[in-house]
């Protein structure tokens, strides 16, 4: 380490501290990004449902990454070993630092015990996006999803995680939201763990 003056110099990355950096990104540079990745993809399948799925597996490496990162940061390496541990981490510190905010809503299905919604009025990854007729319900909250699964997944919670719109009475954009289902296994060990 070269030192000078109160101005730190490394002479190996490796010896860089993990700072928290900038945290932001240009809305405009996202939007430009992200729009050229569901292009890309777009160009390599030839249904809705391929294209969905390659943006969801896009994600899954953007939520795995996340996990270690926030684990590092927020928690000391820690992870969540509880059902409502890492939903509540999902719904609130990952949302917040991937989008600014809080997620809307997190709910519990009402119909199956093994599902979780998390709800979001107007989603970022949905914001810019308009869907030609031709693609009727294509939903680019497969990319959230995606992230979503990567960071249960990872965390020791297997789950079928996707995106869906439902409409909302007044609004003229549906409000999206992520299903989760969790696999039997996570409930048989919550169930043990009392």
């Amino acid at each position: 380490m070269i030192s000078v003056g109160k101005i730190k110099q490394y002479t190996n990355v490796l010896e860089k501290p993990l700072s928290k950096g900038k945290q932001e990104v240009s809305l405009s540079g996202f939007a430009f990004l992200f729009s050229e990745l569901v292009q890309y993809n777009q160009t390599q399948v030839d249904n809705i449902t391929e294209l969905e799925r390659r943006l969801e597996d896009a994600g899954y490496a953007v939520g795995a990454r996340i996990l270690e990162l926030l684990c590092h940061r927020e928690k000391g390496n820690r992870r969540e070993t509880r059902l409502l541990g890492i939903l509540s981490f999902v719904h609130s510190t990952v949302w917040k630092v991937l989008f600014g905010k809080v997620a809307d809503s997190l709910e519990k299905g009402t119909e199956h015990e093994d599902e979780y919604m998390i709800s979001e009025k107007e989603l970022l990854i949905n914001r810019f996006i308009s869907i030609p007729k031709d693609m009727g319900a294509f939903n680019c909250g497969a990319f959230v999803a995606g992230i979503v699964r990567g960071v249960l997944e990872n965390a020791g919670f297997p789950a079928v995680v996707t995106a869906h719109f439902v409409p909302v009475e007044g609004q003229h954009r549906p409000r999206t939201t992520i299903l989760i289902k969790f696999a039997e296994e996570v409930l048989r060990r919550e169930a043990t763990l009392g």
